[in-house]
């Protein structure tokens, strides 16, 4: 079992970028002196690696030294997931500098009040004191200052009325971005499903039940070759099949089941009351129909190709928290890619 993990794990390290790539986009940023931040590189890979040429174009557009937050509106614009953070604490900012300015709005509309109850009671202790000696004239003057005080504050609540229905706009939009970008930190832009971060959330509330986490299973699913096949036929086929095979799998589990696309060419299940028996069933199910019937051609002229995959299984009895249900699953899955001739593989077993 160490042998073949040892190899799996060799193996699995081909998947991952190259080191050119990653020379490649470190060279890029420092020719434009861009930051070595995370969401930066996640930002370049995109353009050069990805091949989004659209991006690609963007970027260029920015000049030699393009500014930190023009990247980060483009990061915002391609909805990368490193810049999903940034939307959110950039639209936390803004609510709070509006819940500031209707503060110093209403504020405002009080100092209007108080100002017309203290000329109210000014004019009422003038009148009760001055009883009969006070003019007709003096009479007319003081109503005509209240009624001006009055149309003042009138005035301004109107003022701040309207305000406050355009903050109650605003900040009804700012909390629809807030939500758009929390769904969209733990989505996969390419499939729709949940990505790593849904997966982790999963997770955490399954362990966090006070029933506890027993009775469950996670199963993790590596595409056979993947970036070998990027390669081959372009990232835009493999998009293509990642959606299909997303379209295949959402038939196959019941609707309470979650899956989720954690990597480039993993896929994650969670179900819940099954035994290793039953697990095993649905894992086996699972290969079968994609190796069944997921299989394509790169254009009209080229010849179909189908697509294999290796299936590790993890129960979470033998894990006490989701890191080592997670590590369980994983040491699954490298086994059976070190194992074409059984390609699913259960921890434990």
């Amino acid at each position: 079992m160490q042998t073949a993990v040892a190899n799996a794990s060799n193996a699995r390290e081909a998947t991952r970028p190259a080191p050119a790539d990653v020379q490649k986009i470190a060279q890029h940023m420092m020719r434009l002196n861009v930051a070595a931040l995370p969401r930066n590189y996640e930002l370049f890979h995109e353009a050069l690696i990805g091949l989004n040429a659209g991006l690609a174009q963007d970027i260029a557009a920015l000049g030699p030294h393009p500014r930190q937050d023009a990247l980060d509106d483009l990061g915002l614009r391609y909805r990368l997931v490193g810049h999903y953070g940034l939307a959110g604490d950039r639209s936390r900012n803004e609510a709070s500098s509006v819940l500031k300015e209707t503060a110093e709005r209403l504020a405002e509309g009080r100092l209007h009040h108080q100002a017309f109850a203290r000329a109210c009671e000014a004019i009422l202790k003038s009148a009760s004191g001055q009883h009969d000696h006070q003019s007709l004239a003096d009479f007319m003057a003081k109503v005509e200052y209240l009624s001006a005080s009055l149309s003042a504050v009138l005035a301004a609540e109107r003022t701040i009325d309207t305000r406050l229905e355009e903050d109650i706009g605003r900040l009804t939009a700012l909390e629809q971005t807030i939500s758009a970008a929390q769904a969209a930190a733990v989505t996969d832009k390419i499939t729709g499903l949940p990505n790593r971060v849904g997966l982790n959330r999963a997770l955490d509330d399954l362990y966090g039940k006070e029933e506890g986490a027993a009775g469950s299973a996670l199963i993790m699913i590596d595409i056979d070759d993947f970036r070998e096949l990027n390669a081959r036929y372009g990232t835009q086929t493999g998009s293509k099949l990642l959606k299909k095979l997303a379209g295949l799998f959402r038939k196959m589990v019941k609707k309470n089941d979650f899956i989720a696309r954690t990597e480039a060419d993993e896929f994650a299940f969670l179900f819940a009351n099954v035994g290793m028996s039953d697990v095993l069933v649905i894992a086996e199910r699972l290969r079968s129909a994609v190796e069944d019937n997921l299989v394509f051609a790169a254009s009209d002229t080229s010849a179909a190709s189908g697509l294999t995959i290796s299936v590790g299984v993890a129960l979470s009895g033998h894990a006490a928290t989701p890191i080592q249900l997670q590590a369980n699953a994983r040491v699954a899955l490298l086994a059976a890619r070190s194992n074409p001739r059984q390609p699913v593989q259960a921890f434990g077993r």
